[in-house]
């Protein structure tokens, strides 16, 4: 069965038609140093290049394969890929936070063209910075959160301190985007989605959650052939 690949800068992510009818089954890998699925239909990169032989890299997609209007050459496929699908499914202005190793907020106008964005870290990386770059902070993982819950607005420990201290500074960024981009209707999506939907619901923030947008994106494009 054909696939399509993401590399992301922490993670693989992948897609396949379903078996029983329309729509994708998505799943995530940790990375690899080689890239050896010769069943891929198509494949992109935000993250580090694995080995791949010839044949694979003529099914890489470019930037140019994704029809954003006014794309800059240096924008990421990722951005480009779910700025577009989401605009494509709106038709009006949008704003798309994708929450992954990064968070990227980009900006689509109403007539389909990127109009800019913002880059920050996202919440994983802000704990491993804490950790790496203080006496006494701890290293912390995935394990610290409880994605579908709010947290206490004031931890009293120091873990849950960190951890809530950074999927709030994320959220809040995701929010501030939001009011400075009035009238855009805003999309959520990448592998921290779930931790800071929570915090935006509350604050009355209501964003498509779309988990695998890029994806999406990707089997949606002309230029890969798949019927959807």
């Amino acid at each position: 069965m054909a696939r399509l690949l993401l590399i992301g800068n922490s993670r693989w992510h992948w897609a396949e038609p379903c078996a029983t009818g329309g729509g994708l089954h998505c799943w995530h890998t940790p990375p690899a140093d080689a890239l050896e699925a010769e069943d891929l239909q198509a494949w992109a990169a935000v993250g580090s290049l694995p080995r791949h032989t010839p044949s694979l890299a003529a099914k890489r997609l470019a930037l140019a394969n994704v029809p954003l209007k006014g794309a800059p050459p240096w924008l990421g496929i990722d951005r480009a890929l779910v700025g577009w699908w989401a605009w494509q499914q709106e038709q009006q202005a949008v704003l798309v936070a994708d929450a992954g190793t990064a968070l990227s907020l980009t900006r689509v106008s109403a007539e389909g063209c990127f109009e800019g964005g913002l880059i920050s870290a996202g919440v994983a990386l802000q704990l491993r910075a804490l950790a790496g770059s203080t006496a006494q902070l701890p290293e912390l993982d995935d394990s610290c959160f409880e994605a579908a819950q709010l947290a206490p607005a004031w931890p009293q420990s120091t873990d849950a301190a960190m951890a809530e201290g950074c999927r709030r500074a994320v959220a809040a960024g995701i929010a501030q985007a939001a009011v400075e981009a009035a009238g855009s209707c805003l999309w959520l999506t990448g592998g921290d989605a779930a931790l800071v939907l929570p915090l935006l619901t509350a604050q009355k923030i209501q964003p498509v959650h779309a988990p695998d947008l890029a994806l999406e994106a990707m089997a949606a494009l002309p230029v890969v052939g798949w019927r959807r």
